[in-house]
């Protein structure tokens, strides 16, 4: 019997309905939901000895479920990784073009993971993966809030005044961004670094935006998804984030997480804001240290250092 990895009855057990076989199968690591659809489709998964036709069917954890005749397992706790993504690799488990993907490049030995949200094929940096897709909802929340940090290069001028104009937003080709907060921190050649800070993340947004004001990014890197930072990770490296930092970054929503109880979104009250402590440095959490792959410290900030040494 699949007895975890479904939403715990409530206290009023007639309202508990159980939850979509899809949804169990991708909780247990079996699949993702859309190959549970095929899987069930193809007549390869059972409950309670009866094969299936539909997906459209709830199950609770006193049902006994298998798929090719093999009962389910119990699924895994839920865990995150943090993944410095190289450019050149689409973030989708099949690319219709025959790009290489993440999920290629994984290690073997990690169980199958989902991307909390997606980086562009270009953009390297911090992907976070979990093997949970509680987790990966409630991360990707519009009501989590999480501010993500970018580290940007663009060819062309910066205006400053024009990129401190973004923090109250900015309406490009009949779509509003939100607050977004752009730095300038250096000039190279015909090049300027930028560090740009923003909570929605919508398609190619820092690109579209930043041509807006004239300048072409060509070059793109996540540093932090909320508290979790990419620090001194190397490119094409994975490493787990301790389950005692997801506990403290999660607060409240960590049980709701392992219960499977997170709601599907656009509730403001699902999300407790985060506790505002970086994490990510290494397997201990420790913050990370060293300047790679850091944006570079303005001249201010240089001459304050210095000034304290």
């Amino acid at each position: 019997m699949l007895q975890q990895g479904m939403n715990k009855p409530s206290d009023k057990k007639s309202d508990y309905e159980g939850d979509r076989i899809a949804k169990v199968l991708a909780r247990a690591g079996v699949c993702s939901r859309r190959d549970a659809e095929r899987m069930i489709a193809d007549g390869r998964v059972a409950v309670n000895g009866r094969r299936l036709d539909t997906p459209a069917l709830n199950v609770t954890p006193n049902d006994n479920i298998t798929v090719d005749g093999k009962p389910v397992g119990e699924p895994d706790p839920p865990r995150l990784w943090r993944y410095h993504k190289p450019a050149g690799l689409v973030t989708t488990n099949r690319d219709p073009q025959g790009r290489e993907t993440v999920f290629q490049k994984l290690p073997a030995s990690l169980p199958r993971v989902n991307a909390v949200g997606r980086l562009d094929i270009n953009t390297e940096g911090l992907l976070l993966l979990t093997n949970d897709g509680g987790m990966k909802r409630f991360l990707e929340l519009p009501s989590t809030g999480w501010l993500r940090r970018y580290r940007v290069r663009a060819f062309g001028k910066a205006d400053e005044a024009r990129l401190a104009a973004l923090k109250k937003g900015i309406e490009i080709d009949g779509v509003n961004y939100r607050s977004i907060e752009a730095t300038l921190e250096r000039v190279q050649g015909g090049n300027v670094w930028l560090t740009m800070a923003l909570r929605e993340g919508k398609n190619r947004e820092i690109k579209k935006v930043l041509e807006a004001l004239d300048l072409k990014v060509n070059r793109l890197i996540r540093l932090s998804f909320g508290p979790f930072q990419l620090g001194q990770l190397d490119s094409g490296r994975v490493e787990e984030v301790p389950r005692r930092v997801l506990r403290q970054q999660l607060g409240k929503n960590w049980q709701a997480i392992v219960d499977g109880t997170i709601p599907k979104g656009g509730d403001d009250n699902a999300a407790e804001p985060p506790s505002g402590k970086p994490s990510g440095g290494d397997a201990k959490g420790r913050k990370p240290r060293g300047d790679k792959p850091r944006a570079p410290k303005s001249k201010g900030a240089q001459k304050n250092a210095r000034h304290k040494r």
